[in-house]
């Protein structure tokens, strides 16, 4: 399954949990949903202008969202820590790439993407990136 499937199937669990009552967001979640909202928003932008980086900056902001999920994990528990944790599981590989390439010596094991693995990444955090709106107004509601 892709990243894309992975976030998409997380999302709609959420939304889902929030829809029904099981999930409520306490004050200190939303502001830390909102925190990674806008954080995501920051590190990937829309496609066209994602698109146009050079490979080693589209990887790096990918990075950058992971970190903005692995900080907001870091201080919550429950539901949220749940929600968290499956993002930064979906996009787990981006950690096992590299955009330069090795010339000398080992990769550590990483691997150089394809241009579409990059494309598919950043549509996982823009879908993500809506996940946490509609979670956010859900318990604004």
């Amino acid at each position: 399954m892709d990243m894309r499937r992975i976030v998409a199937v997380l999302a709609e669990d959420a939304e889902q949990q929030m829809h029904d009552h099981m999930w409520q967001l306490t004050p200190h979640d939303r502001a830390l949903a909102l925190e990674a909202e806008a954080g995501m928003r920051k590190a990937v932008g829309p496609p066209d202008v994602q698109e146009r980086m050079p490979q080693i900056d589209r990887l790096e902001h990918l990075r950058e969202t992971l970190a903005v999920l692995a900080l907001c994990l870091a201080r919550t528990h429950g539901r949220l820590a749940w929600f968290l944790s499956g993002a930064i599981n979906a996009l787990e590989p981006v950690l096992g790439w590299r955009a330069l390439s090795a010339e000398h010596g080992g990769t550590f094991g990483t691997v150089l993407p394809r241009p579409e693995q990059y494309t598919e990444a950043e549509d996982a955090v823009r879908r993500l990136q809506e996940a946490f709106a509609q979670i956010t107004a859900e318990s604004e509601a």
